[in-house]
């Protein structure tokens, strides 16, 4: 009989244990990197101004040539608009992925 409880108790030692590896890993290779990342392009974005050269994730390439914060339906957002060309485009300011030569962490520009 003490030799059942034993075994039942080592075993599910061994599931606590692999199930906190499995954890570790997770935080390692997925949640850190993805939250340094954010972090990156955060600062990336706080240094944006005007004049700038940017590209935004849809793959639009200009200059930056006004800079507003907008409230709609209780949200804040800062909209960014670029020169492109003859054309002004606004754009929010989290879907600049380069600014200038730097470009965010883990951005696939087109």
């Amino acid at each position: 009989m003490l030799q059942a409880q034993s075994g039942s108790s080592s075993s599910l030692m061994v599931l606590v244990l692999q199930m906190a590896a499995i954890g570790l890993v997770f935080y390692f290779l997925i949640l850190r990197p993805s939250s340094q990342a954010r972090k990156k392009h955060a600062a990336l974005l706080a240094n944006l101004k005007k004049g700038d050269e940017v590209m935004t994730s849809g793959g639009l390439v200009g200059k930056v040539r006004d800079i507003k914060d907008v409230e709609s339906e209780g949200v804040k957002e800062t909209r960014v608009t670029l020169e492109t060309g003859t054309a002004t485009v606004v754009v929010e300011r989290s879907r600049i992925v380069r600014i200038g030569g730097s470009a965010a962490p883990g951005a696939t520009p087109a």
